[in-house]
C-alpha cells in the first residue's frame, strides 16, 4: 500500500522519530541523497497563497536530483473543472508524488485514495503537517530530545497549526498546552486523540484559558497569525479578542529564562507578536523556516522508501 502523509499522526512515534533524524542527515548532506534522481517530477499544487511552502518544496525537490512541476490550482480548477479523483488518477501518471496545498482535507484524503502515487499535505484548513516537522526539528536543534518539553501555542488555536501541534506534540512526547479565547481551542476530538497518542509517548494536550498560565514554564512559545487566509474581513474583530493573548515580552518573561518563540509566517508584528519578540533572541523564526526545505526532502525521501 502507498503510504502518504495526510496529517501529523500518519506517522507513528517511531516514525516521526525517523523522519526528523533524517531532516537532520539531509540538512547536513544537502546534496548527498536523491532519490528523486532523474530527474523524477514531483507535482506541487497551491490552491492558497503561499511563499515558504512553494519556495522549500521547489528547493527540496531539486536537491532531491527531481524536478518540482508546478500546478497552477487556480487553471486546473481542481473539484469544479475536474473532479478531485480524475485530476489525482492523472497527475498519478505524471508524476513521482503529489504536494497540495488546499482548503479542504477530505479532498487531500481524495486524492490519495485515486493517485497511485503518495501525496503530501502541504497544509489544509485542517492540518499542517509539515510545518510540523520543521518546527520539531527546530525544537531538537535548539534543545534537544523532545520528550517531556512543554509547549504553549498562543492566540487562535482553532485552526490548522492548533490541531497539528496536539497530534505531533504528542507524538513525540511533548506536553502542548493550547491557549486562546473561548472558542478559539481546537475541538474535544483533536484533544481526545491528542491523549491517545500521549498514553504511549507520555505527551499530552491541555487547553489553558488564561495566557500567562499556559507559558509559565513553558520551554516554547508558539504563536501563529490571527487572522487566517480567508478570514481576512474579521481582521478588526479578531483583533479586539486576541488582545491578551499578544506574544510581547511581558508573556515571554513568564516562560523559561532560555525558552525560544516560533511563528510560522507570515507575522504581524505588534498584533499577534510583538516586533521585540520575533526579531529577538529568544525567536527562531527564521531556522524555522529554513527547516520546512530539510523536513520536507525528509518526508519525500521517506515515502519513497515505503512505496509498495
Amino acid at each position: 500500500m502507498t503510504r502518504s502523509f495526510l496529517r501529523d499522526d500518519d506517522l507513528t512515534p517511531a516514525e516521526q522519530a525517523e523522519v526528523l533524524d533524517l531532516a537532520a542527515k539531509l540538512k547536513a548532506e544537502p546534496y548527498g541523497h536523491q532519490p528523486l534522481a532523474g530527474p523524477r517530477t514531483v507535482a506541487m499544487i497551491f490552491d492558497k497563497p503561499t511563499l515558504r511552502t512553494q519556495a522549500s518544496f521547489a528547493a527540496g525537490i531539486a536537491e532531491l536530483g527531481g524536478h518540482p512541476m508546478l500546478v497552477d490550482g487556480t487553471l486546473a480548477g481542481i473539484g469544479k473543472r475536474e473532479s478531485v479523483a480524475d485530476v489525482a488518477r492523472v497527475l498519478g501518471r505524471q508524476a513521482a508524488q503529489i504536494v497540495w496545498r488546499t482548503y479542504a482535507q477530505t479532498n487531500l484524503d481524495e486524492m490519495a485514495a485515486y493517485a497511485g502515487v503518495p501525496v503530501v499535505n502541504a497544509l489544509t484548513d485542517e492540518f499542517h503537517p509539515c510545518q510540523l516537522l520543521a518546527d520539531l526539528l527546530t525544537i531538537r536543534e535548539h534543545k534537544g530530545d523532545l520528550a517531556g518539553l512543554t509547549a504553549a501555542f498562543l492566540g487562535d488555536g482553532a485552526c490548522n497549526m492548533g490541531n497539528s501541534w496536539l497530534l505531533a506534540g504528542a507524538t513525540a512526547g511533548m506536553h502542548v498546552r493550547i491557549s486562546g479565547p473561548e472558542g478559539y481551542v481546537p475541538d474535544e476530538a483533536m484533544f481526545a486523540r491528542a491523549d491517545e497518542i500521549g498514553a504511549a509517548t507520555g505527551g499530552s494536550g491541555t487547553a489553558v484559558a488564561d495566557p500567562r498560565d499556559a507559558v509559565a514554564g513553558a520551554d516554547i512559545v508558539i504563536t501563529d497569525t490571527w487572522v487566517s487566509m480567508g478570514k481576512e474581513d474579521e481582521r478588526d474583530a479578531r483583533r479586539a479578542v486576541f488582545g491578551p493573548w499578544a506574544v510581547t515580552p511581558e508573556l515571554v518573561a513568564a516562560a523559561k529564562a532560555d525558552a525560544i518563540v516560533m511563528h510560522c509566517l507570515p507575522a504581524y508584528r505588534g498584533m499577534e507578536i510583538a516586533a521585540e519578540v520575533l526579531d529577538g533572541p529568544q525567536s527562531v523564526v527564521w531556522d524555522e523556516a529554513e527547516n520546512r526545505r530539510h523536513a520536507q526532502k525528509a518526508v519525500l525521501t521517506w515515502l519513497e522508501g515505503k512505496r509498495s
